[in-house]
């Protein structure tokens, strides 16, 4: 087991707060996991979230590909009328 060093618990607004020691080298703000078991406290770092790619300004980068379209609703009337009344003028 490494160092060990001593914290005081404070009342920090309506929580109870530890300050962690710098020489353990925790990095500020960062997020941690906190359980208790068998009134032992275990601390562990929070995940880091998946990434997400945002493809929204993808579309029109490929000229040449055209959009199959969307069969997973109905069309409206007013679209179905408004798209013959096109063809016949």
């Amino acid at each position: 087991m490494g160092q060990e060093y001593t914290a005081k618990s404070f009342k920090s607004g309506n929580s109870v707060a530890i300050r962690i020691p710098a020489a353990l080298g925790i990095a500020p703000n960062a997020e941690w996991l906190v359980s208790e078991e068998d009134g032992e406290l275990h601390l562990r770092p929070k995940p880091e979230p998946k990434k997400c790619i945002d493809v929204s300004g993808f579309a029109g980068k490929a000229p040449g590909i055209k959009l199959l379209p969307r069969e997973d609703f109905e069309e409206r009337p007013s679209t179905i009328a408004a798209r013959e009344a096109a063809r016949r003028s």
